[in-house]
């Protein structure tokens, strides 16, 4: 059986690391057992141009995932309605006129008489005249799934024997008040109908995915059910503890920033691979229950150093777009593998080839002053800060560390950064003259 898999994807909603650590996972699957991916696009209640729905799907492909085909759900209308007329035919999917504001009392008297929360099926009684009476009324039902009274097992490829007692659920609603269909329907429909063989989700979603395989079986699916696996929810390490919890980080956010999308996906796959070329090297050695256990905690931190050594990898012509204007290959070359994130080059090619004000550093005046008097006329080349320091130390006696330091700040206001000897010839000597000036 050759695996075809979809991931899902919000219409207005950018992908955050949740969602692209589970679309990533669907992808590496279909790369490693040579299967067929679909991305479907979850724009029924959602008002979204093309523009914009290019742009969600383009963070994805920005991060490597490429798919066979795409579907929106907004063009497939007339195929949840047939759906739903079967259910309606089958005594499975019955009108409920009652307001939020009922339901709402009705779970509070349930849950003060210690009974719990569970819908109690009132609307099954209604009668013909009750149910003409409200329509009379211009009462427009929500329609809820009469679950099964059996309970729903499968075998999970990570999670492993998993149970759920549809008798402790309430039923569903699987279309509004105002016609649009949930996604709960929406998507065993298309599954269904796409013939998916395998579904990855969130370990938080077992509960639904057991009504969706009841919805499947009320509909009377032909294909063979879904191979099941749930992956742990992604959780973040924050100052050495991990909690649990929404990572409100976007695919976006990040992108702009500066992460190079191999360096993301390899924290997201928990790749032992120090810097992978592509997202598809990630793929032989792919497998779902190392996945499970290795990707699961997304630490910031190891994000930043992964990308940082990616970026050490790369040569000019990768980001000389992405650099600010005028930047130079020597540039890149002097700030590559010492930047979190690329923009930070910004701060660094002001340094180089910008103004900056450097800090006046106290106790250091009268070495800044013999630096001044020191410093090589021009030309510069790729030695000279190697010969500055070595006639500072002659002339001092200081040793060459302990030269570095008041040099960096004044030089490029910051304690730390790129290597002095590949930012000085950039810096060139007016600069750096006035800002060994300044910071006297």
């Amino acid at each position: 059986m050759t695996p075809k898999l979809r991931i899902a994807c919000g219409a207005t909603t950018p992908p955050h690391i949740g969602s692209a650590r589970l679309a990533l996972a669907h992808y590496l699957f279909v790369r490693h057992h040579g299967g067929t991916l679909t991305l479907r696009l979850d724009d029924i209640d959602q008002q979204a141009g093309p523009r914009h729905l290019d742009t969600v799907a383009g963070d994805l492909e920005w991060l490597g995932i490429r798919w066979d085909e795409s579907i929106r759900q907004s063009a497939r209308l007339p195929l949840y309605e047939a759906a739903a007329e079967r259910l309606k035919q089958a005594g499975r999917l019955y009108p409920c006129f009652e307001s939020d504001d009922e339901l709402r009392v009705k779970r509070e008297r349930r849950l003060k008489r210690g009974l719990s929360a569970v819908y109690d099926r009132a609307m099954l009684k209604l009668t013909p005249a009750q149910r003409a009476a409200a329509e009379a009324k211009r009462k427009r039902p929500h329609w809820r799934f009469l679950l099964s009274d059996d309970p729903i097992n499968w075998r999970d490829l990570v999670l492993g024997t998993q149970q759920v007692d549809l008798a402790t659920l309430s039923d569903p609603v699987l279309i509004r008040a105002d016609g649009t269909p949930m996604r709960s329907f929406t998507s065993a429909v298309d599954d269904i109908e796409g013939a998916i063989t395998h579904l990855i989700r969130t370990d938080d979603q077992c509960t639904s995915t057991a009504v969706q395989i009841d919805i499947r079986r009320a509909l009377g699916a032909q294909t063979p059910e879904p191979v099941l696996c749930h992956l742990p929810v992604v959780k973040e390490a924050v100052d050495g503890r991990r909690h649990r919890g929404g990572i409100e980080r976007t695919v976006r956010a990040l992108r702009r920033d500066g992460i190079e999308p191999v360096a993301l996906a390899a924290c997201l796959a928990g790749s032992d691979i120090a810097a992978p070329a592509t997202l598809d090297s990630l793929g032989p050695q792919f497998d779902l229950a190392g996945y499970a256990n290795t990707s699961q905690h997304f630490s910031l931190t190891q994000l930043l150093s992964m990308n940082r050594h990616v970026q050490s990898t790369l040569p000019f012509a990768a980001v000389a777009d992405r650099l600010p204007s005028g930047a130079t290959e020597s540039f890149w070359h002097a700030v590559r593998g010492r930047l979190d994130l690329l923009s930070e080059a910004r701060g660094w090619w002001d340094v180089v080839a910008g103004t900056i004000v450097p800090p006046v550093i106290d106790g250091e005046h009268e070495l800044l002053r013999t630096a001044l008097d020191l410093l090589p006329a021009e030309p510069w080349h790729s030695r000279v800060w190697a010969e500055w320091t070595d006639a500072l130390h002659a002339v001092t006696g200081r040793s060459r560390p302990s030269l570095s330091l008041p040099l960096r700040l004044a030089l490029t206001g910051e304690e730390s950064g790129p290597e002095l000897r590949d930012l000085l010839p950039l810096m060139g000597r007016t600069r750096a003259a006035n800002r060994l000036q300044t910071a006297l």
